[in-house]
């Protein structure tokens, strides 16, 4: 498996996925793979922190600068 997203098909819909993210450190590693996991390529991935005291802000950080969507 490697990291790279499979180019969309041209009239394959975009889906979004909007993400609450409050101090979940402990499981938005598992929950962003899951998304990133799924077989539609044409997605984006909202995450929005409602201010989160935990390490959540820093792996939002992670994966936005290694998916270059």
């Amino acid at each position: 498996m490697t990291d790279a997203t499979p180019p969309a098909p041209l009239d394959a819909p975009m889906v979004s996925v909007v993400m609450p993210v409050y101090n979940a450190q402990a499981t938005m590693r598992r929950s962003i793979d899951s998304v990133l996991q799924q077989s539609h390529a044409n997605l984006e991935l909202i995450l929005t922190n409602d201010g989160s005291r935990d390490g959540s802000p820093a792996i939002m950080d992670e994966y936005a600068a290694r998916d270059p969507r």
